[in-house]
């Protein structure tokens, strides 16, 4: 099946490039058309390099945590970790957008509409530039007021502003490597940013033991690692974007904005922006009610989470999978292979984080003995660990399901269901709980009470959305 306008998206192009446009749906090495072929085996290729992608990027975290709760001390620890809600509540404003743009180009390449999915690939590069620069601006200036928010301990609180301000600072490396692999990842290419991610995770593990140990810069010095090894994975995916000779590769006459384009990403992307930044502004209200418990509390919950983040590594990675599964035969009008992919993804989630998070339930003071080994810090990690991990299994419904329906287009259910669930009833529970009892235990539920209302109603909403008939109309 020819692309749909190739000749004029290549009229332009020298006869070697032209020849090897014309030659790129039948090349396998770097993209992966999921239209045709075994689901399973699909799903697994694809989601096993995103998984270590995703272990190599919470690596830059946890091995930030891990040297600063050893080499620096508690407060340290604390400072790091309690601020991931603060930053993905900015973040999170643009990972919505990478994420609607790989829909829209994962659609172009399934419909083999080779000019627009060119324009897609450009509007999103150029856009990417002009909200980093304005994003990170953003962030220098409201570091304070989030540290504030999340009720930070006096002790905390100055080096968690430090850590925010430079996090800030080098955001556009980490925006770019997003849309980066979020283009390669939506014509079917997950292996080369992973092997980008494992190079940059190394280095930054590196530049964490160099600075804090050798040249102890605190805090700071993990700042200054992290965005470091941010720009270089940057770097490797322009490379490959500006080099490779595929139908997605960059043109710097072609760095243009199509407004036709942009809406639509904006239609599809601006949905899950919303909900990320929302859902993230509301975490940092829920570590402003775990950080009234002290600083322990705010050390034993930053390590509780580091450790649990891997557990839902796998489910985030099939959910990411489904995504440009259902995107690809959504272009392409084959829907009994989307029904069939969405129960073969609940399935592997579900057996794989069942599995994680007994092994985490058993060794769980081993485990939060690696970040810091104070007993207070001890005991809240142990007890956050325990207590939610075992309930990381109702992530899967959410996971999958929002995935597929983000595939098919439908961004704005997954957006207002997870609102509801992430951010007002959540927050109502976490109220409700407070001003009933003084005790950590029904606050440390927060989390997984946000989930299981997501995965309820976004299950309900799945099976009787008639998106089958959408699709075929």
């Amino acid at each position: 099946m020819p692309f749909k306008g190739q000749q004029s998206a290549a009229s332009s192009l020298p006869d070697e490039e032209k020849k090897q446009e014309r030659e790129a749906p039948s090349r396998k090495k770097t993209v992966r058309d999921m239209t045709e072929g075994p689901i399973a085996k699909h799903l697994v290729l694809f989601a096993l390099p995103l998984l270590g992608g995703y272990i190599f990027q919470q690596l830059y975290n946890t091995v930030d945590s891990i040297v600063v709760g050893n080499f620096v001390g508690a407060n340290a620890l604390g400072a790091v970790t309690s601020n991931m809600p603060a930053i993905n509540t900015l973040v999170g404003m643009y990972m919505g957008f990478s994420s609607g743009a790989s829909v829209v180009i994962s659609q172009f390449f399934g419909a083999r509409d080779i000019k627009r999915l060119r324009q897609a690939v450009h509007t999103s590069m150029i856009t990417t530039l002009l909200l980093g620069i304005a994003m990170s601006i953003l962030g220098v200036l409201i570091s304070p007021a989030l540290v504030r928010l999340m009720n930070a301990p006096p002790e905390v609180a100055p080096e968690a502003i430090v850590y925010l301000r430079i996090y800030f600072s080098g955001l556009l490396g980490l925006m770019f490597y997003n849309m980066g692999s979020a283009i390669l990842r939506a014509v079917g290419d997950s292996r080369r940013p992973l092997y980008f991610l494992i190079f940059s995770s190394i280095t930054n593990i590196v530049l964490d033991l160099l600075f804090v140990i050798a040249f102890g810069m605190g805090v700071a010095g993990v700042a200054y690692a992290t965005i470091i090894s941010q720009f270089l994975s940057c770097i490797l995916v322009f490379a490959v974007l500006f080099r490779g000779q595929d139908v997605y590769r960059l043109s710097l006459k072609e760095m243009v904005i199509s407004p036709d384009i942009l809406r639509k990403i904006t239609y599809i992307g601006l949905p899950a922006s919303i909900q990320m930044m929302l859902t993230s502004f509301s975490n940092v209200f829920v570590q402003g009610y775990i950080n009234r418990f002290g600083a322990a509390s705010t050390s034993g919950w930053g390590a509780y989470q580091r450790i649990d983040a891997f557990t839902i590594l796998p489910v985030m990675s099939i959910g990411l999978a489904i995504t440009t599964f259902v995107g690809q035969n959504a272009g392409a009008k084959k829907p009994e292979r989307i029904r069939s992919a969405v129960t073969i993804a609940l399935r592997m989630s579900l057996a794989v984080t069942v599995f994680i998070s007994t092994c985490l339930f058993i060794l769980a003071p081993q485990a939060i003995g690696l970040f810091n080994r104070e007993p207070d810090v001890l005991y809240f990690g142990t007890l956050f660990l325990r207590m939610i991990g075992p309930l990381d299994f109702v992530v899967c419904m959410n996971q999958v399901y929002s995935g597929a329906l983000r595939g098919l287009g439908d961004t704005r259910a997954p957006m207002l269901i997870m609102l509801f669930s992430f951010v007002v009833s959540r927050q109502i529970y976490l109220f409700i709980a407070s001003h009933l009892t003084a005790s950590i235990y029904p606050i440390a539920l927060g989390y997984p009470f946000g989930w299981l209302v997501c995965s309820i109603i976004l299950t309900v909403y799945y099976r009787r959305s008639g998106w089958e008939k959408r699709l075929l109309s």
